[in-house]
């Protein structure tokens, strides 16, 4: 997928690339008034939203850290197809792992490069580039290994570490249970894999590890498929370095996509 920084990077100048708003509407809460409404289920509603300034302000207000895909009928499909309860598991992880790809080779693209000339076949000489050395893959156990073939398709071989994190069921405080890096994680830019972004605190307690082993926040790269604006809020504010790329911010995140994708719904 082409990089599009450019076009993220007009958020701090206010020239947001323009994106299709989604939202769900409840029609009890839409101005032709009528009673009952608690009982009619939310609509995916493709019309521009009362709240589509709230979350573009929201975008805005999370500054550069949080950079989105540019929105294109493929990804909105997908996006669609994934949220929707009446798709086959095999459509779902088929779905699933292209969101992951276009999601993946965008994350590649905030990594470093470095200038080289190749010769071709023909005997000229081509100026192009190549990724820098010292690159990870970090995936937060369970949904965020999901995104672990994804990555390796894109990068044969790179290194993958694992952190277990589960709330604490006294103190429903995200808690790590295990944590396995390379050993000189310390010295890469890391690629943290975890699909959905509801709250953020599981997201920010694998930070936090990942800190307490030498990594600083700016050479991590967060990559989601979804995110809520809480979500992606709380974990800017915790660590303002942190870089998030996803292809969706909305206040409704598809949460069943771990249950989904392993078929243990």
């Amino acid at each position: 997928m082409p990089c599009h920084n450019q076009q993220l990077n007009n958020v701090n100048s206010g020239q947001e690339h323009p994106m299709k708003q989604v939202r769900f509407a409840n029609s009890s809460s839409s101005g032709g008034g009528g009673g009952g409404g608690g009982s009619v289920p939310a609509v995916l509603s493709n019309s521009e939203p009362t709240d589509a300034a709230t979350l573009s302000d929201s975008q805005h207000n999370l500054g550069p850290q949080l950079k989105l895909l540019p929105l294109n009928d493929q990804i909105r499909e997908l996006q669609t197809i994934i949220r929707d309860k009446t798709t086959s598991r095999g459509d779902f992880v088929f779905c699933a792992d292209r969101l992951i790809r276009l999601v993946v080779e965008e994350g590649l693209n905030q990594l470093p490069y470095s200038e080289c000339t190749v010769t071709t076949p023909t005997g000229y000489k081509y100026e192009g580039v190549k990724f820098e050395r010292g690159n990870c893959g970090v995936s937060i156990m369970r949904s965020g290994e999901a995104m672990e073939q994804g990555l390796r398709d894109c990068c044969r071989s790179i290194r993958i570490g694992k952190i277990l994190i589960q709330s604490d069921e006294e103190t429903q405080k995200a808690k790590v249970y295990y944590a396995k890096f390379p050993p000189d994680v310390y010295r890469r830019k890391v690629l943290l894999m975890y699909p959905i972004l509801s709250t953020g605190n599981t997201v920010i307690e694998a930070v936090r590890v990942l800190i307490e082993h030498g990594v600083q926040p700016r050479h991590i790269i967060l990559l989601s498929l979804f995110s809520t604006p809480h979500g992606a809020k709380s974990i800017i504010q915790e660590f303002p370095d942190i870089t998030i790329l996803t292809t969706e911010v909305h206040p409704v995140a598809p949460t069943h996509f771990g249950q989904r994708y392993f078929g243990t719904d």
